[in-house]
């Protein structure tokens, strides 16, 4: 996969694409992923990216100049999926990840100041948001998108780091963990998990998980219910 991200502030992605399971898939070719100011492609001599709205206002509006030569300066960028981060966006979701992984080649831009000249939205594909909250700009929103996007790919996770039982993955919270020590500060480990056996482990666990998302998440525990009461 390729990713290209459009940013005013590339350095913030250095250690981003350096560290972690992101850094290692990078290192290892499973992803390209390339950071693009595109404040250079500015026509304005000051390098200026952004004005004063039309019909005035407070804030500093994105100019589409700027963003436009450096979306068709990406070779592929016709066939792309190309996706703005915006706080009016659709939230992101675990099986919005699994969708976008399948794409060869994926382009993010990332926002900031007021807003956007509206003219942008005409050559994206998607708008997509990380929360109903507004951050200082579209970086730290797509390292996020990029996160869970990456990890999803082939060969991106070891076998012990296998993503198929995180949290969301089967549409309900991931189960307790445990590790060593087997007792801390008056706490036990369930006894289950050393039994051996390991159809009882799973079943405590698929338990575990429907009652952690029964507690803390009851629009999911909702719609998985409904949805597996559809199947039978």
């Amino acid at each position: 996969m390729r990713i290209d991200v459009l940013t005013l502030f590339p350095r913030m992605f250095d250690n981003f694409l350096e560290e972690t399971i992101v850094g290692r898939a990078v290192r290892e070719k499973i992803v390209d992923i390339n950071v693009i100011d595109f404040r250079e492609f500015s026509d304005n001599k000051h390098m200026k990216v952004d004005d004063t709205p039309f019909g005035g206002g407070a804030g500093m509006v994105l100019r589409v100049q700027p963003v436009y030569d450096a979306l068709k300066s990406i070779e592929g960028n016709e066939s792309a999926l190309k996706i703005m981060m915006t706080p009016q966006g659709s939230v992101l979701k675990q099986d919005m990840l699994a969708e976008y992984k399948v794409r060869d080649h994926v382009i993010i831009l990332c926002g900031h100041y007021e807003g956007f000249d509206e003219r942008i939205r005409r050559y994206f594909d998607l708008e997509i948001s990380i929360g109903d909250f507004v951050l200082t700009g579209g970086e730290i929103a797509s390292m996020v998108l990029i996160d869970g996007l990456v990890r999803l790919l082939p060969d991106a996770l070891n076998k012990e780091e296998s993503h198929l039982n995180d949290s969301f993955q089967d549409g309900l919270l991931e189960h307790p963990h445990y590790t060593r020590p087997r007792a801390f500060d008056g706490m036990d480990v369930p006894e289950v998990l050393f039994s051996g056996h390991h159809q009882r482990i799973e079943t405590w666990r698929f338990e575990e998980s429907l009652k952690r998302t029964k507690e803390r998440r009851k629009d999911l525990y909702k719609a998985y219910m409904k949805k597996h009461k559809a199947k039978k």
